[in-house]
């Protein structure tokens, strides 16, 4: 990964360069059997639902945000992740394909995960059933659509699921420094540049952008997941602290020798499989399914 990925993923590579790259890398990391795939739309947003075969109605349903520094990625992405969730949870999994940056800025990401969650609310789907998850620039526009719902008094759901959140879009975590070397995907470099061409002109500090910043309270619970080598981990340590500090019920599960979004590589690592099925068993506890 640091010879193939980390330097596709720096400033100097071209945002379509790198989001071709990532959709080569991700074919590699397969869905698990057993679960099913369509297209549709949320609130006119493309999504990719993720069925297992064994789905229940009354069983969890998961709005998932990608990963891609808000740049590049999509519901292809972020598939070995999402296929291993609905079959290990038994949810439907909706991965949204949100507007990406630099062709649309903040916030259209926002708006776009807004509209979805709120087209399945407009299903019928009670928000008691209801998850956010998402990985990297996804986990954190999770927690921003949660603190947007909670400002507009919309339903919250069940839970909130954060695999290696970007949430500080400012980077001034303390592990850019300690692990930046080590980190084997990504560089302050390359995330200053995203940070850059998602923001605009807004600080990197805005709430709306960098939720480590926002007024956390009221949220639903949170089960946050790192990796000891990666340069984002200070993010996930301080997002536990801040929601702490508002009175959120948060876990957050640190994985030592582990870097960013390990999770994708469910079905190859044991340490990604049973990271998964934590997730899983957490959804399950929430939406009172166990």
């Amino acid at each position: 990964m640091r010879a193939a990925v980390k330097p596709v993923m720096g400033p100097g590579c071209p945002v379509g360069l790198q989001r071709t790259w990532f959709i080569g890398i991700a074919a590699a990391l397969r869905a698990p059997r057993g679960t099913e795939r369509r297209r549709l739309a949320l609130g006119g947003v493309p999504a990719e639902c993720t069925t297992p075969a064994l789905a229940s109605a009354s069983g969890p349903t998961v709005l998932y945000l990608h990963g891609g520094g808000y740049c590049i990625g999509s519901p292809r992405t972020c598939r070995s992740i999402t296929g291993h969730l609905a079959k290990t949870c038994g949810a439907k999994v909706y991965a949204l394909d949100y507007r990406l940056a630099p062709e649309h800025r903040h916030p259209a990401a926002l708006e776009d995960a807004l509209a979805g969650y709120r087209a399945l609310l407009a299903q019928g789907i009670p928000p008691s059933r209801l998850v956010i998850a998402g990985d990297s620039a996804g986990g954190g526009l999770a927690v921003a659509t949660a603190v947007a719902l909670r400002d507009a008094k919309l339903p919250l759901p069940a839970a909130l699921v954060l695999i290696s959140p970007w949430v500080d879009l400012a980077c001034s975590g303390e592990t850019h420094a300690s692990v930046g070397r080590r980190d084997p995907l990504l560089t302050t470099a390359g995330l200053r540049r995203w940070a850059k061409d998602y923001l605009g002109d807004r600080p990197a500090e805005d709430p709306a952008g960098s939720p480590l910043y926002a007024d956390l309270s009221g949220l639903p619970p949170m089960l946050i997941q790192t990796g000891s080598e990666e340069i984002l981990h200070a993010d996930a340590i301080r997002l536990r602290e801040r929601a702490e500090q508002a009175g959120v019920a948060v876990a957050l599960r640190e994985h030592p020798g582990l870097w960013h979004d390990f999770q994708m590589y469910a079905g190859w690592l044991r340490d990604s499989d049973q990271a998964l099925a934590e997730i899983a068993d957490f959804i399950r506890r929430r939406v009172g399914t166990r």
